[in-house]
């Protein structure tokens, strides 16, 4: 009878993959869009749409931590990661906005490929966050870790090249001023995904 009355945590590696997923899908409409730059008021509509199915998904799992008093990892930990992996989606969709709302008439390769860039790292971040279920397996997880660090040190180069050509372009200076900020926004979302390979590092040395 108790063990009915006692909350699944397991129902936190749900949401943490729900979250995943959404954020994948937001990385991926991103570089759709900039790969073929058509549609963007409604493009930039659908990821934003996505952007709150990933709220909705977040808020649950917030209520879930505070309601639950048994947790697969510490409270803390848990926290830190739902709003790690939320801020990659709500970047995502910052930097998507500001296509729109800036009026942004063509896309440059530079935001291309860090929006290439952000979506493996989302998915490297979805494949790390799943196998937190099988956490007696460190050596797998901390691979993974390995590699989004890997790929945002690959973004960060490619923010610092995309910016020189960006200033050497002749672009007028607000234009350069607009892409400099979708530059940095999309660049920071694969920082938000090191941060999630940080919290997951910790949680991995705590319980291997």
């Amino acid at each position: 009878m108790l063990e009915k009355l006692m909350p699944k945590s397991d129902e936190f590696f749900d949401d943490f993959d729900k979250q995943c997923a959404v954020t994948v899908e937001g990385a991926r409409m991103l570089h759709a869009l900039l790969s073929d730059y058509r549609d963007v008021p409604a493009r930039v509509q659908a990821l934003k749409d996505v952007e709150h199915k990933g709220d909705e998904v977040t808020h649950t799992a917030f209520n879930r931590l505070h309601q639950q008093f048994i947790t697969p990892f510490d409270r803390g930990q848990i926290h830190s990661l739902l709003s790690r992996i939320d801020d990659v989606l709500d970047l995502t969709n910052a930097a998507a906005a500001r296509l729109h709302y800036y009026e942004i008439e063509s896309s440059l390769p530079d935001a291309t490929e860090l929006a290439r860039l952000l979506v493996l790292s989302a998915e490297k971040v979805r494949e790390v966050v799943a196998a937190l279920r099988l956490i007696k397996k460190p050596d797998q997880i901390l691979a993974g870790c390995k590699e989004i660090k890997r790929l945002e040190s690959e973004a960060d180069e490619a923010l610092r090249a995309g910016l020189g050509r960006l200033f050497k372009s002749g672009a007028d200076p607000l234009t350069i001023i607009k892409w400099k900020e979708i530059y940095d926004l999309i660049e920071t979302a694969t920082d938000k995904c090191q941060g999630v390979a940080n919290v997951i590092e910790g949680v991995v040395l705590e319980h291997s």
